[in-house]
């Protein structure tokens, strides 16, 4: 079978990956053409038709502004379709582009199959129309999903967490503390790890309070997950005369080796729980009241993060735009460090958290519901 898959930022690319890795083990014969990164470059054997790191626009100004590259990316896709001709095709979160890419492989007769479901539950409602007519086979993540979206008359199915498995994989290989901070020219200090984000954007506007509130604990090491898209020039202008290491391809044992982590909102959020550190949740976009009292107008969840929403309690501290400061943030921070109940409260909600997302392993049973149902 050929299979075209689209995933348009890093931790589609990841996901993505092991769902190549899942089907290539169920169907000996399969091929594949994508857009998306390196990693699933490594498991198709075959370089993307275009990168994640040259679609990764947020926020409505930047999609604006370069709306002509991602019409010309639009063009691509389809004309790649157009070319292959795929047996199915294969979208990963990644909305506003991939619905478009939905529509046009569903009007030419190819099954569309959707892994990691748009959070269409917190805002924008209205794509689930567009899921339901351009969308074959929708395979959610979250284990509240499906029942929302039997509440819109479409069938959704709970196949798994894809982090879940990613990290306990990861976390069979984990160095102690001593060989990691060795292996990375740490110090013996306790760590505070801070997670930025994957896009420039999010690096600028969140990683200089990050580094101010780790600041004001010089009793440990602030240590920075570095993005693999990103160039280490920029860490070095935004943390100006700060010398703080930045560790590439080594977040998971960064977070899981930390004493507390500093994490801007998305998947991380969820990845550093499952890896059990206590964490504060950043999202500082351009710190604006009338922003933010805009998008939780739009917002339909009480909730944010993905620890949040799963557990559909506040497990994590949320600090969205303008509440989102050095002194909130330290504040937060500053609870976690010591051995007290917010950190205990916290870890226990991780536990909570943990039970609800199972043990399935995500990718293998996305990958038979999509060989099974090309098979019929």
């Amino acid at each position: 079978m050929k299979y075209f898959l689209i995933a348009g930022e890093a931790s589609g690319d990841l996901h993505a990956a092991h769902l190549i890795a899942s089907l290539k083990q169920l169907d000996s014969s399969a091929e594949f053409r994508f857009l998306g990164g390196d990693l699933m470059a490594a498991q198709a054997g075959v370089e993307p038709i275009i990168h994640y790191r040259d679609m990764a626009y947020m926020g409505f100004a930047d999609v604006v502004k370069h709306l002509g590259k991602i019409l010309g990316f639009l063009g691509t896709a389809r004309r790649a379709i157009d070319e292959w001709q795929p047996s199915a095709l294969i979208l990963v979160d990644y909305p506003s582009f991939n619905l478009k890419v939905a529509k046009y492989a569903h009007n030419l007769g190819i099954p569309v199959h959707y892994f990691i479901s748009p959070k269409v539950w917190v805002w924008k409602e209205w794509r689930v129309k567009d899921i339901r007519r351009y969308v074959n086979y929708m395979y959610c993540i979250l284990p509240f999903e499906p029942d929302w979206y039997k509440e819109h008359g479409y069938k959704a199915i709970y196949v798994g967490n894809p982090t879940v498995q990613e990290v306990a994989q990861a976390s069979k290989d984990f160095p102690d503390f001593a060989h990691f901070i060795e292996q990375n020219s740490l110090s013996d200090k306790p760590i505070i790890a801070l997670v930025p984000g994957s896009r420039v954007r999010e690096i600028r506007d969140n990683l200089p309070l990050m580094l101010e509130a780790a600041s004001r604990h010089p009793e440990y090491q602030a240590v920075i997950a570095g993005a693999p898209s990103i160039a280490d020039d920029l860490y070095r202008e935004v943390m100006g005369s700060k010398a703080v290491p930045v560790l590439r391809d080594a977040t998971y044992p960064l977070v899981y080796h930390a004493r507390a982590a500093l994490v801007t909102s998305g998947t991380a959020t969820l990845e550093t729980a499952l890896l059990g550190a206590p964490q504060v949740a950043c999202y500082r976009f351009n710190g604006s009241k009338w922003s933010y009292n805009f998008y939780r107008r739009l917002l339909k969840g009480k909730y944010v993060t993905l620890p949040n929403l799963i557990t559909d309690e506040p497990v994590i501290p949320e600090l969205l735009m303008h509440l989102c400061t050095v002194d909130s943030i330290d504040s937060q921070l500053t609870q976690l460090l010591g051995d007290t109940s917010e950190r205990a409260a916290m870890l226990d909600g991780y536990n909570r958290l943990s039970q609800r997302l199972g043990t399935d392993v995500c990718t293998t049973t996305a990958a038979r519901l999509i060989t099974a149902s090309l098979a019929v």
